[in-house]
């Protein structure tokens, strides 16, 4: 009986850690203060991409505000668009890098640029690189002057990045809420247990217990998962 109580108590803290852990933004926000180096940052970018497919947008959502940033000024230095695109693409840590080769070769070699940002785009979060594509392409076929396109695209960019961090700023106490709600069942039988009344006993010891056991946890997973699905959407 002791064994499976210390059992309880370590997956109950394990699950609390892991689901009241920091978010994407206060991590992003704390690395930057701290001044890291560049290697640190592209680490962290790695990580982000093995992650959900929230923290994979945002990473990419970041990538291309630096993208538009550096592009508008390696363009008000004076250099061409092909030069001053594939200096850009350089200088940034994008999640997947591999994505962008077709796009720096299209720069060097003078090619679609637009078709290859496009293409490159991935389905979530990759609004800045269509965003961008549509730019190069109105900036090479109209002649329109793309370092104030591009600016305008930063500018746009950084403004939805901001909402979604007030938003997440917003939901960060429901959804602590939310987890601390789902821990009270795991508290529930800490207390049962240090009264004596021998909960486990009857959850791993009998079919209806099992049947309970079973249930509870499918109910406390959904809450959560549905939880986390509307914070999600209210974000995106």
């Amino acid at each position: 009986m002791s064994s499976a109580l210390i059992v309880t108590v370590v997956c109950t803290a394990c699950a609390v850690w892991m689901w009241t852990g920091p978010d994407v933004a206060t991590t992003r926000l704390s690395g930057l203060t701290r001044g890291g180096a560049r290697s640190r940052r592209r680490m962290f970018g790695r990580l982000l991409t093995r992650t959900s497919p929230a923290r994979r947008a945002d990473a990419w959502h970041s990538a291309s505000i630096e993208l538009c940033q550096a592009l508008s000024a390696e363009l008000s230095a004076g250099r061409t668009p092909g030069e001053a695109l594939t200096r850009a693409l350089a200088s940034v840590d994008f999640p997947d890098p591999q994505t962008l080769r077709p796009v720096v070769a299209a720069a060097r070699d003078g090619g679609d640029v637009p078709a290859a940002l496009t293409a490159a785009a991935p389905p979530q979060g990759g609004d800045g690189l269509r965003r961008l594509a549509a730019c190069w392409e109105v900036g090479v076929t109209v002649g329109a002057g793309l370092s104030a396109l591009v600016d305008r695209v930063a500018s746009t960019l950084r403004a939805a990045q901001a909402h979604r961090q007030d938003v997440a700023a917003q939901l960060a106490g429901p959804r602590t809420t939310a987890r601390m709600l789902a821990a009270l069942p795991a508290l529930g039988l800490l207390m049962a247990a240090a009264l004596g009344m021998r909960p486990l006993t009857f959850l791993l010891g009998t079919l209806p217990g099992l049947m309970c056991l079973v249930t509870g946890i499918a109910l406390d997973a959904c809450g959560l998962w549905w939880t986390n699905r509307m914070a999600t959407q209210a974000q995106g």
